[in-house]
């Protein structure tokens, strides 16, 4: 079992930058990549960023040069560092654990990006 517990979201002016967290307990060794969701008001939900286990990272087109995704060890925490926010990226973001039994989801946290 995987637990994922994220913070960091909030209210943000265009332009601005906030960075979310994700932290995972549990059976940590057995999660193979690690990924950031998001899912908008009446939208499907999308893959935003992920990093392997070896730490390799990758983004989706849309938030490539913007958002920067990268994990702690240490602290067995992925984070997701967003700059230039635009408000089409006010969306509820999930962290996502993949292992090969099963996904894990956060519960989200709410980024809203408006003037």
């Amino acid at each position: 079992q995987v637990q994922l517990v994220e913070s960091g979201g909030g209210l943000v002016q265009p332009g601005g930058s906030l960075r979310l967290s994700c932290t995972a307990s549990g059976s940590m060794f057995s999660i193979f990549v690690m990924s950031w969701y998001r899912q908008a008001p009446e939208k499907q939900r999308e893959l935003v960023a992920t990093i392997t286990k070896g730490g390799s990272p990758n983004s989706a087109d849309s938030v490539k040069g913007r958002f920067t995704i990268s994990r702690d060890n240490a602290k067995n925490t992925v984070y997701l560092q967003m700059n230039s926010l635009k408000p089409e990226d006010t969306a509820v973001y999930y962290c996502n654990a993949w292992t090969p039994q099963r996904n894990y989801w956060g519960q989200g946290t709410q980024v809203t990006v408006s003037s």
